[in-house]
């Protein structure tokens, strides 16, 4: 059985490292008890008393009584609600506010009301095709986060190969800023070739500006690649970015900035460019929805460095989800690494592709 450079066997590393991903997330899993006194009233009649999870691509999740695991129901249809939970409630122009939520009939149409929760007097009425996103927060820290966890797993006994992938993301949910930590790592080995590994860990805050949709943010990356030789590669930046569309069926952002990042490979091959260099930051992201469907991811960062002039490094991920049942969906995803200048021998690109379940939890 072959071994990694730390000379454990390298079934045992892969196992090692789920075990220790798995025991790590289910702590950071929210205690939320069921509490079904919310209504909801649709535009046919039909009416439910439920626990309102959150809105999000425009499918208003909802737990009832009699039914194992939770609910999708298009916002569209919904004419009527009420709760008495606490709220962040988000808009298409990027407003967000904190409270509890009811809808009322007017003239115009049924606006929903939101009672701010740090002034109940206030009541701020908005017309329910500009709201984008309700998620439910609570008094509680360990109350606000949500996230998902996707793994997939293939073994072969005929010419012992192995590969498995994990991947994961954590949300926490504040009315005018949010914090994200992500975490991807793959493995392939067989007896016939050397195992590659590959693991990153991403962390990221945004905090909204008091301009419609603009934002400023901060983002770290930790990035391990034994097909570049890359032992670790720091990264570190922060700018100023906008959301171009913020709705029920599509959400798109660009953001620009400095970076700061460090390389360290595996061995040394001569010149290998700045160690510490400074760089531009161009980054987007792009996510389209289809009620109760699917779901994609685009993301990407580019990287033009200062310190070495015509060196740039891009990097690139891509998640597709279908929705089994419940909180369980199949996916498929793509990642790649790409430096126009690597050192001499070492590869310039490292991408691939996985797939397997995803289970997602908290209120996503």
């Amino acid at each position: 059985m072959r071994s990694n450079r730390e000379g454990l066997p390298i079934y045992s590393v892969m196992y090692r490292r789920i075990v220790i991903f798995i025991v790590t997330m289910m702590c950071a899993l929210p205690l939320m008890a069921t509490d079904y006194t919310d209504v909801i009233v649709m535009k046919n009649g039909d009416r439910m008393t439920c626990e309102i999870m959150g809105l999000q691509s425009g499918v208003l999740s909802v737990k009832l009584s009699y039914v194992d695991g939770s609910i999708g129901i298009q916002w569209s249809e919904v004419a009527h609600l009420e709760s008495s939970r606490l709220f962040l409630v988000k808009t298409e122009n990027g407003t967000v506010y904190t409270g509890k939520i009811s809808t009322f009939e007017t003239e115009g149409g049924r606006p929903v009301g939101i009672q701010i929760a740090s002034a109940t007097e206030k009541e701020v009425s908005i017309p329910p095709g500009e709201i984008v996103r309700v998620d439910r927060t609570s008094q509680r820290f360990w109350e606000r986060f949500d996230g998902a966890i996707t793994t997939g797993i293939l073994y072969s006994k005929g010419n012992q190969t192995a590969q498995y992938s994990v991947e994961s993301d954590v949300d926490y949910q504040r009315e005018r800023w949010s914090a994200q930590a992500g975490y991807s790592s793959s493995l392939a080995a067989s007896n016939n070739s050397n195992p590659s590994t590959r693991n990153q860990g991403d962390f990221s805050s945004l905090r909204l500006l008091p301009w419609n949709n603009w934002f400023y943010s901060g983002r770290a990356s930790f990035l391990q690649s034994s097909v570049q030789d890359i032992n670790l590669q720091t990264t570190v930046g922060g700018g100023v970015g906008r959301y171009l569309r913020n709705n029920n069926k599509a959400k798109w952002y660009v953001a620009g900035g400095l970076a700061w990042q460090n390389t360290s490979y595996s061995q040394y091959v001569g010149y290998q460019g700045a160690q510490n260099a400074a760089a531009i930051f161009v980054s987007s992201e792009l996510s389209v929805f289809r009620f109760k469907k699917t779901n994609l991811d685009l993301f990407a960062i580019v990287l033009p460095d200062i310190s070495d002039p015509g060196r740039v490094r891009t990097n690139a991920t891509a998640s597709y989800y279908i929705k089994i049942f419940s909180n369980l969906s199949w996916n498929i995803s793509f990642y790649g690494d790409w430096d126009n200048q690597p050192p001499a021998t070492l590869s310039g690109s490292d991408y691939g592709s996985s797939s397997g379940l995803s289970w997602k939890f908290g209120d996503r």
